[in-house]
């Protein structure tokens, strides 16, 4: 088939260059000019696992191109894939996606991540959301869990679902509502299993039990699950942040009274406070310290930084006055208030404290001496759990865990 993608992001790029190695034609096209002059020459600058490899497959054999515009014609599918951002009061900024259903002439695809009962406004459109985690989204396309489509028209619900025939994923076929439902439950229920297992941590360290063996006790129940039971510094990302606030948003408007996400949204917007009021009991007086931080993207496998909540505890500690230096395998320049380093040991120069905030699995791997040598004060505050106790203490360093 003729696909045309609009918007070149991690959705819309994922998703033209997957369709392409499945062996339909993909025309990607982008506003942004030197985005779209970039990946015609290969060049890739998201961190995604696989995603490389598979622009330079597409545009090798011809069945993936990439043009200037957010209008295609002579494509059988325009799938939609561009940003909808939180907007005022915590709905989503819908701005982009009017901009392209509005001019489309040919039949189009919902991607982009829209308000429960946005495509019901617009005739003939089909549901089909994404469900792409940033880190592992070529695997997520390639061998999802589910494909959800939506749509009026059966037959048109039918064909978009054929478009994925080659990944032998199982199909729900469903009304537009109901599927642009599905996304927004399924990562509001996430992110409700997020702020459940920080609180679960705080809990653990008040009442002397270890969040480790508390959530391998929990993971082993089928009803449970072993996904999103990892303590840490709080969820961020481009989806979880503004998905929650807009299902939340979809609720009130309707008069329902979502109390347990709008909990879970509150018990996010702590953690990020709870790790530095730890790290003050652990260090006293902030202003004036010099703290190592290691990891600034949202979660470990992307070089996205958007909603971090890295990137949120660094921006108290900069308020308490605390000198920041910082290591990411995936970041390379300053963000403010934060020296953005080459490795972890410069990282390390001379701190009070090293804060874990991202659960890069290299961190387990660093060598414990040499950063030990070079602190002021050896202490890590393990917010993610990573690090290795016995190598990081027998180094010397006095070790802080979440949930412990």
């Amino acid at each position: 088939m003729r696909i045309g993608v609009i918007g070149a992001g991690y959705v819309g790029l994922t998703t033209a260059a997957c369709f392409a190695h499945l062996g339909h034609h993909v025309t990607c096209a982008d506003v942004d000019e030197a985005k779209i002059a970039a990946l015609a020459a290969g060049e890739v600058w998201l961190h995604e696992p696989g995603l490389t490899g598979l622009v330079a497959e597409g545009l090798g054999n011809g069945r993936l191109e990439f043009v200037t515009g957010s209008e295609l014609s002579d494509v059988d599918f325009t799938f939609v894939c561009v940003p909808t951002p939180t907007g005022a009061g915590g709905a989503a900024d819908l701005s982009a996606v009017e901009d392209v259903l509005g001019r489309a002439t040919t039949p189009v695809v919902l991607k982009s991540t829209v308000p429960v009962g946005t495509a019901s406004r617009y005739p003939g459109v089909v549901s089909n959301p994404e469900f792409l985690r940033e880190g592992h989204a070529v695997e997520d396309f390639l061998r999802p869990q589910r494909i959800v489509v939506g749509a009026e028209d059966e037959r048109r619900a039918h064909d978009v679902a054929e478009l994925y025939a080659g990944t032998g994923a199982p199909v729900v076929l469903t009304d537009n509502t109901s599927a642009e439902l599905v996304k927004y439950a399924s990562n509001c229920f996430l992110a409700l299993k997020l702020s459940y297992v920080n609180s679960i941590a705080e809990l653990c360290e008040h009442l002397g039990a270890d969040i480790g063996g508390v959530t391998e006790g929990m993971r082993l129940d089928d009803r449970i699950g072993a996904s999103c039971l990892a303590p840490g510094p709080g969820w961020g990302g481009s989806c979880l942040p503004k998905d929650t606030l807009a299902l939340l948003e979809t609720a009130r408007s309707a008069g329902v009274d979502f109390a347990t996400l709008d909990a879970a949204i509150g018990t996010n917007r702590r953690q990020p406070q709870r790790v530095v009021e730890r790290l003050r009991a652990e260090v006293g007086e902030l202003a004036g310290t010099r703290i190592g931080l290691l990891g600034l993207t949202f979660k470990a496998g992307t070089n996205d930084l958007r909603d971090s909540p890295a990137l949120v505890v660094a921006g108290v500690l900069v308020r308490e006055g605390a000198e920041l230096r910082a290591y990411d395998p995936c970041v390379r320049h300053d963000r403010p208030g934060i020296t953005v380093t080459g490795t972890a040991g410069e990282a390390a120069d001379g701190v009070d404290a090293l804060l874990v905030l991202t659960e890069w699995p290299e961190f387990a791997e660093l060598d414990w001496p040499d950063l030990a040598a070079r602190t002021r004060n050896p202490l890590i505050f393990d917010t993610r759990n990573v690090v290795p106790r016995d190598k990081v203490t027998e180094a010397g360093f006095r070790l802080v865990t979440t949930g412990r």
